[in-house]
């Protein structure tokens, strides 16, 4: 079964210095329909302009990804953290018994576009913790690559929950399939371009629930960049 969600049914909050979108329920934006998916409970999509950011606030008891698109974000936080993120970054925190952190665009003349992401930790009270690991072009491109996961295989950064989030960036005549095994849910979220799963057009912001399917190929892409998570 896979359901589709288009760009445009998302939440949107519009601040002047942020635009944002939110796949689930989040801030001011409540649907009871769309609450999350299995362990995943959020996809916000943001863009911040140039100077601006988010202050220093707090976490508890949640992974929290961030994947850069375009442009430069700054990160700061109460474990004495400090790094500057940029495409083919995919940060982890580990919210745990609390962090506190701060992201903003250092740039006097460009947006910053990313995607973040909230994850149910498997268990409360972990300790809080921090990676950050670069994935080049070359290791994008053309298929799907594991950016996170449980047991951080292939170079990924260590999630503390039973899911794998994938990434990649197909362009035209490129052909990917990613196998799901019985029992397992997927969403997919498109993060830019075009493209079809399983015969669907889709489109950036458009996203695709899955369940009891076996497999997802991805085809007739134009500039795609796509998430994939395999969840329990």
């Amino acid at each position: 079964m896979i359901t589709l969600r288009k760009a445009e049914e998302r939440g949107h909050a519009e601040h002047g210095w942020l635009n944002s979108r939110h796949t689930f329920s989040f801030g001011d934006y409540y649907d009871p329909k769309h609450m999350g998916f299995r362990a995943l409970r959020v996809i916000n999509e943001d863009r911040v302009a140039p100077g601006k950011g988010f202050p220093t606030h707090s976490h508890r008891d949640m992974e929290i990804l961030t994947y850069v698109l375009e442009g430069a974000l700054e990160h700061k936080d109460s474990l004495a953290n400090g790094s500057v993120m940029r495409p083919g970054d995919i940060q982890r925190m580990t919210a745990g018994t609390g962090v506190g952190h701060s992201e903003f665009n250092g740039s006097p003349s460009e947006p910053v576009h990313f995607l973040q992401i909230w994850i149910l930790p498997e268990q409360r009270n972990l300790p809080a913790g921090y990676e950050q690991k670069h994935f080049s072009e070359a290791e994008l491109r053309g298929g799907l690559r594991v950016l996170a996961s449980r047991t951080g295989e292939e170079g990924a950064v260590v999630v503390h929950q039973d899911v794998r989030l994938l990434a990649g960036k197909l362009g035209v005549g490129e052909i990917a399939r990613y196998e799901l095994a019985p029992t397992r849910h997927a969403f997919l979220h498109v993060a830019r371009g075009e493209l079809q799963v399983n015969g669907l057009d889709l489109r950036a912001g458009d996203a695709l629930q899955v369940s009891e399917e076996s497999e997802l190929q991805l085809s007739r892409a134009r500039d795609a960049e796509v998430l994939l998570f395999d969840l329990s």
